[in-house]
């Protein structure tokens, strides 16, 4: 009964959400502690049986010292017991970001104005960054364009095609370099201005 061992974090103040590789396991436990310190494990409190995500809410951000999530599995083959150490800051991966819009902009033919905003579930973005990338294509086109990152939740795509459908989608990743980028933001669609 393998288990995969890959985590990734993202906050929900006062809580972490930590993903774990326990889903479809018939019972799981999850229990965390910080590594070399003299603490009782604590549950990390799954929102359903069987969910692949679970919070910890006495999260310490900025520390030295790992935190150990022991997750152990039980099914009809056996039981298998897996440690997973980690950083907080390591692994932390913001959700994507929301309310993505893409707009003409009067007058211009050859560009669209990119507007989001930061994921709501990413705490204090003012005084915690975050950086995006974008990653766009012409209706049509073999293969999409990453650029950035950037620091703003607006950018403008320059050079495009006139008449032309650009699908846009923007991924957010901790401003400071730590963990990882998010899944990309649905997808969303625009054409540039045209003349009436």
């Amino acid at each position: 009964m393998p288990l995969v061992d890959e985590l990734s974090m993202s906050n929900r103040i006062p809580l972490t959400r930590v993903q774990h590789p326990c889903s479809g396991v018939l019972n799981c436990v999850l229990l965390y502690h910080r590594h070399g310190m003299a603490t009782k494990e604590n549950e990390c409190v799954q929102p359903r049986s069987g969910a692949s995500s679970c919070s910890i809410s006495d999260i310490q951000m900025f520390s030295i010292i790992p935190y150990v999530l022991n997750v152990t599995a039980v099914n009809p083959l056996g039981v298998t017991m897996n440690l997973f150490p980690f950083i907080v800051e390591q692994i932390i991966r913001p959700d994507p970001p929301e309310d993505v819009r893409v707009s003409s902009i009067p007058g211009e033919t050859k560009k669209l104005l990119l507007e989001w905003q930061p994921p709501s579930s990413w705490p204090f973005p003012q005084y915690f960054p975050l950086k995006y990338l974008i990653r766009y294509a012409r209706e049509g086109a073999n293969s999409n364009r990453t650029i950035g990152p950037y620091e703003h939740t607006c950018f403008t795509l320059n050079g495009i095609r006139p008449r032309a459908l650009y699908h846009v989608q923007v991924a957010a990743k901790d401003f400071t370099d730590y963990g990882e980028y998010s899944a990309w933001s649905p997808l969303v669609s625009g054409t540039p201005w045209t003349q009436p």
